[in-house]
């Protein structure tokens, strides 16, 4: 019998960074209800990678960043269920405009400047994977919630 191939879901994470802080936002929804994570959404179909980053960001903070101005950092491939995976592209934004504001504020509890060492406990451990495989330089892949 043939395997059948992966559908994962594809999201884009953009790390904010304004010097040695990073933005992160609580979730009010109820995955993760409480919990920090980076701006992130899932990517839409027939959209570029980049583009549903920077799009993703401005939904969720009001800030601007050019396609161009995001840096790949980490994929984190995430067994989410046995039924669900999901691809995570963490982005860096190298260059960005706006000061960050909760424009959702059915979906997300409070946005916050985080130090880099200090950050939250709470983060949910998926996007916590690629923002930490980010910040420590761990090689470009994490693998997580596998066997």
């Amino acid at each position: 019998m043939t395997p059948t191939p992966a559908t994962p879901v594809i999201d884009t994470h953009v790390i904010l960074r304004d010097g040695d802080k990073v933005l992160l936002s609580q979730r009010g929804g109820p995955y993760g209800y409480g919990q920090w994570h980076a701006p992130s959404g899932k990517l839409d179909a027939g959209e570029p990678l980049t583009v549903g980053a920077a799009r993703e960001l401005n939904e969720e903070t009001g800030v601007e960043v050019a396609p161009e101005h995001l840096r790949l950092v980490h994929v984190v491939h995430h067994k989410q269920n046995a039924g669900t995976e999901r691809i995570g592209l963490f982005f860096l934004a190298t260059m960005w405009e706006g000061e960050p504001v909760n424009r959702e504020p059915d979906k997300c509890l409070d946005l916050r400047w985080w130090p880099v060492h200090e950050l939250p406990e709470d983060i949910i451990e998926y996007p916590e994977a690629g923002l930490l495989g980010y910040l420590k330089g761990c090689e470009p892949l994490t693998e997580h919630g596998w066997s």
